[in-house]
């Protein structure tokens, strides 16, 4: 049996996905949360082989997550279901110690067959992936500039591109204004931009929205 836990801030997301891996024999849903701190106390608690985790969570967020798991040695294996881009945010899960990647617009049994790889302790990604891991290691070194930003910094980034003001952005991520504005101002330094238009057109330019 495949222990699985569920950790998405959208209930019927949850719901959703619980709903389809519960056609599978071998998986069970041990568990389900909805925040970062709510999956780390679940995470000590539940059995868990496979972490099915979202990346766009209020507050900390699902790369935090990842990072948390390696600094703690945890051998929870990873699969990150999201709705960002693959090649945008799929490279960067892997790096960060996800063991797979799938976009919840895709098909449903993929799931299934992405939790079942990542349990065996494979990779899981989509042909689209696969190509650019090749593309990567075959093409001269050249990253995006928003390469470099942290995650806070890319959600920043993102949500600001998106039309939401610094203040509504403080609301969701659970930081004051001042932080918000202090991340926002780190960007514009690193990706050379100098206001929000700017920085919109980049996003847009770079798939990020």
């Amino acid at each position: 049996m495949i222990y699985t836990v569920l950790c998405d801030d959208h209930a019927v997301v949850r719901r959703g996905i619980r709903d389809t891996l519960a056609e599978a024999v071998d998986i069970q849903v041990t568990a389900e949360a909805a925040s970062y701190a709510e999956v780390r106390e679940v995470l000590r608690n539940a059995k868990c082989d496979v972490l099915v985790l979202d990346l766009n969570m209020p507050g900390r967020g699902g790369l935090d997550v990842l990072d948390s798991l390696r600094e703690s040695g945890s051998t929870v294996k990873v699969l990150v279901v999201s709705m960002f881009p693959e090649d945008q945010y799929a490279l960067r899960c892997l790096r960060a110690g996800a063991q797979g990647y799938v976009n919840k617009a895709g098909d449903p049994g993929d799931l299934v067959t992405a939790v079942r790889t990542v349990a065996q302790g494979r990779k899981y990604v989509t042909a689209d992936v696969a190509q650019m891991l090749v593309d990567s290691l075959t093409a001269p070194r050249h990253e995006s500039l928003h390469a470099a930003l942290s995650e806070r910094e890319l959600q920043t980034l993102v949500k600001i591109a998106s039309g939401k003001r610094l203040s509504d952005i403080a609301e969701e991520l659970m930081l004051s204004p001042k932080t918000v504005s202090v991340y926002r101002s780190r960007v514009m330094e690193k990706l050379k931009l100098s206001n929000n238009a700017e920085l919109t057109v980049y996003a847009i330019r770079n798939s990020l929205v």
